[in-house]
């Protein structure tokens, strides 16, 4: 109870937080969240306006590329404020490949912003696909259903920079030519899709949060003590997924228990030191 309850003032400071920074924003001048938003499309939808204030326009590729779906008007969907569900509940998918294109005329730090929501698969490996920026691959092998479970937002933020015609994105560049194409790639599980996307200028901490998942803490909660309990062998997987460029700060410390028999000496002093007095005692008698 008592973890439960900070938890909840924890979200209460943090959305008291978030208030106070946009209202020093607005007094200070500088941009709002919204101003910040250069385009944005709710897929498969209609025109929306969020709690934050972007202004997602009507899919444009209606009756061009794809299909429509609003399967998941008929959920709600976790994670999202019931004001802003129909960003998760409606989506285009496609049998091939499909993508929207973006104009960018100015240089800076962006932030592509794209929202998931699994409504009709109830297992994961069902529906598998990547996501391309201009022919980089910066979601690999997303699986919704596996990252957040069924009718649950799921968030995809994807940090760019574009300085000097060179578009920069996850350690590779490419030339830049004022389009921005972001790519939904048909893989070998089901069709791809999205529910909604927006690009905005900023750093990846402009970008609101989803409401927590009190399933998805518990399961990392859950993970993290599996890890801690399994000792050696939590070691051995930590260090085989770790990147293999990684430096360490020097040689492994040997385990201090390793070589220690003290627990086995134990007993046998406690037999010693009680076989002692009693051979003193018969041999008296």
């Amino acid at each position: 109870m008592k973890r439960v309850t900070v938890r909840c003032v924890a979200r209460l400071f943090l959305a008291a937080l978030w208030l106070l920074v946009e209202e020093c924003r607005a007094e200070s001048g500088a941009p709002s969240l919204a101003d910040r938003v250069i385009w944005a499309v709710n897929s498969g939808g209609d025109a929306h306006t969020d709690v934050h204030g972007i202004h997602f326009k009507k899919d444009p590729l209606e009756g061009k590329v794809g299909k429509a779906s609003d399967y998941g008007i008929r959920l709600p969907i976790l994670r999202s404020s019931p004001e802003d569900q129909i960003l998760y509940q409606t989506e285009r998918y496609n049998e091939d490949t499909f993508g929207y294109e973006v104009s960018i005329r100015e240089e800076g730090d962006y932030l592509l912003v794209m929202k998931f929501a699994e409504v009709y698969f109830a297992q994961s490996q069902q529906k598998v696909f990547d996501v391309r920026l201009n022919g980089h691959v910066v979601v690999k092998d997303l699986d919704i259903f596996e990252r957040v479970g069924h009718s649950t937002a799921h968030d995809e933020i994807v940090p760019f920079s574009i300085k000097r015609g060179k578009l920069s994105v996850h350690g590779e560049v490419s030339t830049f030519n004022g389009k921005l194409m972001v790519e939904f790639v048909k893989g070998y599980y089901d069709n791809p899709k999205v529910c909604a996307l927006y690009v905005m200028k900023g750093k990846l901490e402009d970008v609101p949060k989803l409401q927590p998942h009190p399933g998805l803490e518990k399961r990392e909660e859950e993970e993290e003590e599996e890890d801690e309990g399994e000792g050696g062998e939590g070691e051995k997987k930590s260090a085989s997924t770790a990147p293999k460029n990684i430096v360490r700060s020097g040689p492994r410390t040997p385990n201090p228990y390793a070589a220690d028999n003290s627990s086995l000496m134990f007993p046998i002093l406690v037999a010693f030191g009680v076989f002692i007095p009693t051979l003193f005692c018969l041999c008296r008698l």
